[in-house]
């Protein structure tokens, strides 16, 4: 018999039992968070000691933490002291790959369009006098079109995460969300326009050697107001659609984020042409006015600092988030050095007008998937946590594409909308009679296989990136898009160039260059 007394036996002054924590966890799957220890009073009796655990993060608290908090909370009742402390999580969307592909198919062909539309805009403007004298602004083209996968795809899928686990449910709520949010990508927009602008000057010097502070100047006014005044309107056409999704009951994985390129490339590239335009006209009698414009749009970070710092779901993403974006930019100005040494070229005519529709269609369909599987792991979970029972380190590619999953299925369903997709998107350029060159048959099979090529490789990598980063305790909707997206840019513009040299060295490249 063991001579260590049981809890009930335990001598208590008041003459009562120990009385458990109402706030106990005892569902399956969780850890305890009170636990008990025997220790021997002064009189030998036994005392029980509650001991609570305490698990802390060496990181610190981070953005997804925020994001979660009010749902990780909740009154502890008195009548059933086994009532969990975090709500059951919401079940996922049960979908098809019909239901998928019919989701996604409207929003894809919106912003595919849209695509086709900056296309076009920038086959015009590339012509202008400002973008012949400043050829550095072909290299802010893919960097500022890449805000979109920086800002407005990151906003969107983190408002589709928070909409979708419930975050977004009461008006207060919504509100908080919204502004925090918003004034979040004000400040971003405004550091990531100045640092392409830096990046353009950079990418424009080192080849020739030549430096024109003027040029440099209209570079930075150009790109900031462009950041800014994009990511505003971006922003909050954002928020509305994924408001109203959620009312309409669609998710909002499925459509935000390629409504959110489908604008964006056209108001983009817009802004950066009438912007660096008039500047450019101003450029021999009004110099001063291009650092007014960048000290205007420096001069009220500090209104959106404060803004950002309200809001739990954004105050670590303002101190944290910065280096996604800022490599992310890096990738794409790369991409838009490629661009700049070969849109002047006669032998690559059409690559101003195809750059903006194979890096957009990429960056959208890796920007849903990304966006999809982080909901995924949020619904199971919170970053850091393994929720899966065997995870992985590096995915197959059968595990990717061919495994009987829900994001598997995905990543099959927006495979497949590739090749009809651009076929659209080819006819339509031809229809309108753009890029100066005519669609033959192996130049539309090298096109496509470009095209396939970037796709698959993007799904891949965002099958393992978002997990990798789920594993590491960053959150994948702050993360993963940016890279994604710009990676997208960079093997979309490489490809591209690269099947248009081929296709010059064996002759079949029947342009009809003018202006």
């Amino acid at each position: 018999m063991s001579s260590k007394p049981e809890p009930k036996d335990i001598h208590q002054p008041n003459g009562t039992g120990p009385s458990p924590s109402p706030c106990s966890s005892d569902g399956p799957g969780r850890e305890p968070l009170a636990g008990t220890s025997e220790f021997l009073g002064p009189d030998g009796a036994g005392v029980e000691v509650v001991v609570i655990e305490s698990r802390a993060n060496a990181k610190g608290v981070r953005e997804e933490d925020a994001l979660l908090e009010n749902g990780s909370q909740s009154n502890c009742s008195d009548d059933d002291v086994s009532t969990d402390r975090r709500p059951a999580p919401p079940s996922p969307l049960k979908e098809t790959s019909f239901s998928i592909g019919l989701q996604v198919l409207f929003p894809f062909l919106l912003a595919g369009f849209g695509t086709v539309a900056a296309g076009m805009v920038l086959d015009i403007v590339q012509h202008w006098e400002v973008f012949q004298k400043v050829t550095e602004v072909f290299i802010l083209v893919p960097a500022l079109l890449g805000l979109k996968g920086n800002l407005e795809m990151t906003l969107a899928s983190r408002l589709s995460t928070a909409a979708n686990i419930g975050q977004m449910d009461t008006p207060k709520e919504l509100w908080r969300m919204i502004t925090g949010n918003m004034a979040l990508i004000q400040v971003q927009a405004t550091v990531v326009g100045f640092l392409a602008s830096i990046a353009a000057v950079v990418f424009g010097w080192i080849p020739d050697g030549h430096f024109s502070i003027p040029h440099a100047f209209l570079l930075c006014a150009s790109s900031v107001a462009t950041a800014f005044i994009a990511s505003l309107v971006l922003g909050m056409i954002m928020i509305g659609v994924i408001i109203g999704s959620r009312k309409i009951g669609i998710n909002p994985d499925n459509v935000a984020t390629p409504i959110a390129a489908s604008l964006g490339d056209l108001i983009t590239l817009a802004l950066l042409s009438g912007i660096s335009w008039g500047l450019y006209l101003e450029l021999k009698h009004w110099r001063y006015i291009y650092p007014l414009v960048c000290a205007f749009f420096v001069a009220l970070l500090p209104v959106w600092v404060v803004l950002a710092r309200r809001s739990p779901a954004t105050k670590e993403v303002l101190y944290s988030g910065w280096e996604p974006v800022i490599i992310a930019m890096a990738i794409s100005s790369v991409g838009g050095l490629i661009l700049d040494k070969t849109v002047s070229d006669p032998n690559f005519a059409g690559m101003a007008v195809f750059t903006p529709v194979i890096n957009g269609v990429g960056g959208n369909l890796v920007a849903v998937q990304a966006s999809r599987i982080s909901t995924f792991l949020h619904m199971n979970g919170t970053p850091g946590e393994n929720s899966e029972p065997t995870p992985r380190r590096c995915p197959s590619p059968c595990t990717t594409f061919f495994s009987p999953d829900v994001n598997s299925r995905s990543a099959r369903v927006l495979f497949l909308l590739v090749v009809p997709g651009h076929l659209v998107f080819l006819y339509t350029i031809s229809c309108m009679q753009g890029g100066h060159t005519t669609l033959t048959l192996i130049f539309i099979i090298f096109y496509m296989t470009a095209a396939l090529l970037q796709v698959l490789i993007l799904l891949y990598i965002a099958d393992w990136m978002v997990h990798w980063m789920w594993g590491r305790g960053l959150d994948p909707d702050n993360f993963s898009i940016p890279y994604l997206t710009a990676l997208g840019d960079l093997l979309g513009t490489g490809l591209l160039a690269l099947s248009f040299h081929v296709l010059w060295l064996i002759g079949d490249r029947d342009t009809d260059v003018g202006d």
